[in-house]
């Protein structure tokens, strides 16, 4: 029976690791990716995609920089709005013409998106979203000179990145639409790059303000307006896992909502990667999603099958 599903994508299914890919090669990344999506989309589910933008805008970040003798820079908030954009249209663009191909007859559909925030959510005192490439030492100091905020996020020759704000995102402001889209045979990407972030001024008039809203948040956000029955997070690892990194790691296969907020209590999961997916999937069952899942990008169709990756159900 077709479900009402909501599918995520990081960022880094369009932009290989190294950041620095040459467009041909973005397009090859993409069309893995979107390879992966066709035999859940051929089984008639209603689908939402959104997709993360972390490299994508860090690149454009460092373009504006390097190009701000010549033209004055763009703020973050709109650098996300071109990213999304762009991002859109490449998914768009590959994702039709291999539903043609497969003699599917979907058409796809990008919103440009807005999540209202809080102007004084915490986390614009104490930034935590990487963005861009990982920096050295000597960029890493660059980069402070600029203003940024830069954190140790890995090991090796370069373990620095830039971080910037991450707020919550409250409100999808294109709700309406994206109900409409969605119950149209459409396939929708919605809140590309997150969604811009946006706040409200004393007047009630909505401004973008410099931050990246995280993407597992976006994902049951949009989860909620279109009232999905599957939420499912595609990333590089093919499970949540019990005390990751250390010789006792266990791969989780089935997780309770019980267990789920317990494992989350007892910081199993890292702040900046794991934590929020699964929070997502406990904030989309405490809504009244039937079951989140977090898969790897080639697990996709399996784990909707319930062979795959890690499923949260409420009992």
């Amino acid at each position: 029976m077709p479900n009402k599903m909501v599918v995520a994508l990081g960022g880094n299914a369009i932009l290989p690791a190294d950041h620095q890919a040459p467009l041909a090669e973005q397009y090859g990344a993409l069309e893995r990716a979107c390879e992966r999506l066709l035999p859940i989309i051929g089984q008639g589910h209603q689908v939402v995609i959104t997709h993360g933008n972390g490299p994508q805008v860090g690149n454009l970040l460092i373009q504006q920089e390097e190009a701000a003798r010549l033209v004055p820079p763009l703020p973050l908030d709109l650098c996300i709005a071109m990213t999304q954009v762009q991002m859109g249209t490449m998914v768009q663009q590959v994702l039709t013409n291999q539903l043609r191909r497969f003699g599917i007859q979907r058409e796809v559909v990008t919103l440009v998106s807005h999540f209202l925030v809080a102007r004084d959510d915490p986390d614009f005192r104490t930034p935590s979203k990487p963005v861009g490439p990982f920096l050295t030492e000597e960029e890493k100091r660059l980069a402070e000179t600029r203003g940024h905020t830069v954190h140790r996020i890995g090991h090796g020759p370069r373990p620095y990145r830039r971080v910037v704000a991450s707020p919550a995102p409250l409100r999808f402001l294109e709700r309406h639409v994206l109900k409409t889209l969605f119950d149209s045979p459409a396939i929708v990407i919605a809140a590309g790059g997150d969604g811009v972030p946006v706040v409200l001024d004393e007047n009630g008039a909505y401004h973008g303000v410099e931050a990246v809203i995280d993407k597992d948040r976006s994902a049951e956000r949009l989860a909620e307006v279109v009232l999905a029955d599957t939420m499912l997070i595609l990333t590089n690892v093919t499970h949540a896992y019990l005390r990751y990194g250390t010789p006792q790691q266990t791969a989780l296969s089935s997780v309770t909502l019980e267990e789920a907020r317990r494992y989350l209590t007892e910081g199993h999961f890292a702040r900046g990667s794991m934590a929020p997916k699964v929070e997502a999937c406990v904030r989309f069952l405490e809504y009244g999603g039937d079951v989140a899942i977090i898969a790897a990008l080639d697990d996709a169709a399996e784990a909707l099958q319930g062979s795959a990756g890690t499923r949260f159900t409420r009992s």
